[in-house]
């Protein structure tokens, strides 16, 4: 079976009409029609790339549907998931998969490094294929936006793998936010306490194992020897060649939150402040401060942004735990996490009741996504409103690296004040894994 555009009759429009309105009325969906099955009872058959760790449990969630096609640069991590799918054909190389399997697979789901999101997630948009990418969208601001923009343009469902999303608990936080329970928010703060980062890039020069292709790892990134423990599988995240530090980790699961509650987009400007900046590695620590401009009747707002060794251990005057957001208003503070939320003064808000929930209990992140592929619905998580959100955390580590404050024009992708943040911005590639 093969994805094929199809004409909604009356009943198909309304349906869509129906669960687009709903997730308009969360403040998240912006998209334009997509591509739907021929029938929403038959099975999609789907490409997984990257099959370990992250991406085992992004296989998981689409396990229901046909998984006919396998691709790993380790042999150990791909034998393994092909024991739980013996009938999938197996690849090491993603694009060499996508031009073998044109016209056989309806949708990818992207597990991968953070380097290789957008070269994969390009390939499968302009093949005609749905995607389902994990966090961050992208390893550039200037990669996020031609992908959001690619998703429009080709009309294909995806969705970004921020799975929290779907928790009952954020959209609680989004209600009662947008409901002016603690007043007009003019400032939020938002800390993950982990740290990626720090470290020399090694001299040694080692042979890579024979069941990993060393090579296809690198991929878009600059050619490096290979080194034991220091990259692959788990190490890369604290190089710039290959991830983004904690910022790039965790940004877009935690700013999500405040991004959806209070309509955020494009910030105006963003400046950070960590320690001296390393060509290699990413911060063990960093504070981005970013400006957000009025949306509709909402204030312009300050957003914070703490990781690592500069996580707050009090915010607005209290207390808090590792990880968080804080939300401050005229009216009161609210802390959410994934699973909590409390609101300040305590005293205050002693008897307060939530009010009646509005945002429609999600079907589940993986689900909502299948369910586009199949009937045109729109996801929570597309890459309209997940592109602009990876910007935005992108950029705080464009404004570290560039040493100074940014005065951000989003609509051209330029910082009008530093030319030289565009090295950041945007990037080179290796011939044959250009994202363009």
């Amino acid at each position: 079976m093969t994805m094929h555009t199809r004409d909604f009759n009356r009943r198909d429009f309304l349906k869509s009409a129906s669960a687009g309105a709903a997730a308009i009325s969360a403040g998240v969906w912006t998209g334009g029609s997509l591509k739907a099955s021929n029938s929403a009872l038959q099975k999609l058959n789907i490409a997984c790339i990257g099959t370990a760790n992250r991406a085992a449990a992004d296989i998981a969630g689409v396990q229901g549907e046909n998984i006919v096609a396998l691709v790993d640069v380790d042999k150990d991590y791909l034998d393994r998931k092909l024991t739980e799918f013996p009938g999938a054909r197996s690849y090491r190389d993603y694009r060499e998969m996508l031009v073998a399997e044109k016209g056989k697979i309806d949708a990818v789901v992207i597990g991968t490094t953070d380097h290789h999101h957008a070269p994969a997630t390009i390939r499968a948009i302009r093949s005609g294929l749905h995607v389902y990418c994990e966090k961050p969208l992208t390893h550039t601001v200037h990669e996020a936006r031609v992908i959001a923009q690619a998703a429009q343009e080709h009309g294909v469902a995806t969705q970004l793998g921020t799975q929290i999303h779907a928790g009952e608990n954020y959209r609680r936080v989004v209600e009662i936010i947008q409901a002016g329970t603690i007043g007009d928010v003019t400032e939020v703060h938002v800390w993950v306490g982990k740290g990626w980062g720090g470290g020399d890039r090694p001299t040694e020069t080692q042979e890579p194992p024979a069941t990993l292709a060393w090579d296809l790892w690198l991929g878009p990134a600059p050619v490096r020897p290979f080194a034991a423990g220091r990259y692959h599988p788990a190490q890369w995240r604290r190089w710039w060649d290959f991830g983004q530090g904690t910022l790039g980790d965790m940004g877009c699961h935690y700013m999500d939150l405040p991004f959806w509650a209070l309509k955020l987009r494009h910030p105006t400007s963003c400046v950070a402040e960590g320690p001296e900046v390393h060509p290699e590695t990413c911060p063990m620590g960093l504070v981005v401060h970013y400006e957000f401009p009025a949306r509709d009747s909402m204030p312009a707002l300050k957003l914070t942004w703490y990781d690592g060794d500069r996580t707050p251990r009090e915010v607005a005057g209290e207390r808090v735990p590792g990880s968080g957001v804080m939300f401050i208003g005229t009216e009161g503070k609210m802390f959410a996490d994934y699973g909590n939320y409390r609101l300040f003064p305590r005293e205050k808000f002693a008897d307060f009741k939530a009010p009646d929930p509005i945002i429609p209990r999600s079907i589940g992140h993986h689900a909502e996504w299948i369910q586009a592929c199949k009937e045109g619905t729109p996801t929570t998580c597309n890459f309209d409103y997940s592109g602009a959100l990876t910007e935005t955390v992108l950029l705080g580590n464009v404004a570290y690296r560039a040493g100074q404050k940014l005065a951000w024009d989003a609509e051209n992708l330029a910082a009008t004040n530093c030319p030289a943040a565009d090295t950041f911005i945007r990037k080179e590639y290796r011939e044959g894994w250009e994202v363009v």
